[in-house]
């Protein structure tokens, strides 16, 4: 028989100690990674991550897309809007995250564009998949 108990106070003497035996549990990391989803829409690449929780209007205040050494790099944190004495137990991840994508030399921070809807960062690469023609080296006789 199952039965099931509710916490009548919280075994854990602190907020910390409950996210670092999760983190453990789990095997993870503080912070959260968001999913990613990476496509091809004709020559360009498309990427999706997942970011719940960021509210729109804080969206430029806490995620940041940027090229960086010829990769592209999302980064930003994801805040809990609770005090830290209202939580009880929760499973949600939040603080910061870094998801980086390695780019192909023929492109430029200039073809990046980036779109946030309902919880999800579409980054849009130009050209990407765009195959780079050869050029034929002229070859002399000496």
């Amino acid at each position: 028989m199952n039965t099931l108990s509710v916490w009548r106070r919280s075994p854990f003497e602190t907020q910390a100690q409950f996210d670092a035996l999760v983190r453990s549990s789990f095997g993870t990391s503080t912070g959260f990674v968001p999913a990613v989803e990476v496509g091809r829409d004709g020559d360009d690449a498309v990427v999706k991550l997942e970011l719940p929780g960021i509210a729109e209007e804080n969206l430029l205040e806490d995620v940041t897309v940027e090229v960086e050494k010829g990769e592209l790099v999302v980064r930003g944190e994801r805040k809990d809007p609770r005090e830290e004495s209202a939580r009880r137990r929760t499973e949600i991840r939040y603080g910061t995250f870094r998801r980086s994508f390695t780019l192909p030399t023929s492109v430029t921070a200039e073809s990046i564009s980036a779109s946030y809807d309902a919880g999800v960062l579409t980054v849009r690469v130009a050209g990407a998949h765009t195959t780079a023609q050869p050029t034929r080296i002229e070859i002399t006789t000496v």
